[in-house]
């Protein structure tokens, strides 16, 4: 079983989480900041290989009303854009909050978070991807 990494995506950074082989526990992995779109997929495309990765989530912000935002129309260009160059299959996650989250944990964890914005992407992208998990083990039909 491979892993799956999730994105949550950003124009000045994109926050990167991986599961576990047995696809049960999400990690924060990385923050990429990238000049361009190309040089964010060519890295993540480097993340895929190097650990195996199986399936790509990415978070979608969609707002608190359901519908579409510029944001979530940008996402959806980046997704387009990333499916055309990897043959790895993409599903998008509802990210509702998932940033909001980040900043709480890590609160929690008495980390400070007004200068490391870094730290709050790749734990929004763990946060959207264990969501995403624990949906997947409580109904293995998805």
């Amino acid at each position: 079983m491979g892993r799956i990494l999730c994105i949550d995506y950003g124009k000045a950074r994109i926050g990167l989480a991986l599961s576990d082989p047995m696809q049960i526990i999400a990690s924060p992995l990385k923050t990429i900041k990238s000049h361009n779109i190309e040089e964010a997929i060519l890295l993540i495309q480097e993340e895929v290989i190097k650990n195996e990765v199986e399936l790509i989530t990415i978070g979608l912000p969609i707002a608190l009303s359901g519908n579409s935002t510029a944001q979530t129309e940008e996402v959806k260009g980046f997704i387009s854009q990333l499916k055309n160059e990897t043959s790895v299959p993409i599903e998008e996650v509802d990210e509702r909050l998932s940033s909001v989250e980040a900043i709480k944990v890590l609160h929690k964890k008495g980390i400070k978070t007004g200068h490391n914005k870094g730290e709050i992407d790749k734990t929004a992208a763990a946060i959207i991807l264990q969501t995403y998990l624990d949906t997947k083990n409580f109904n293995p039909n998805l």
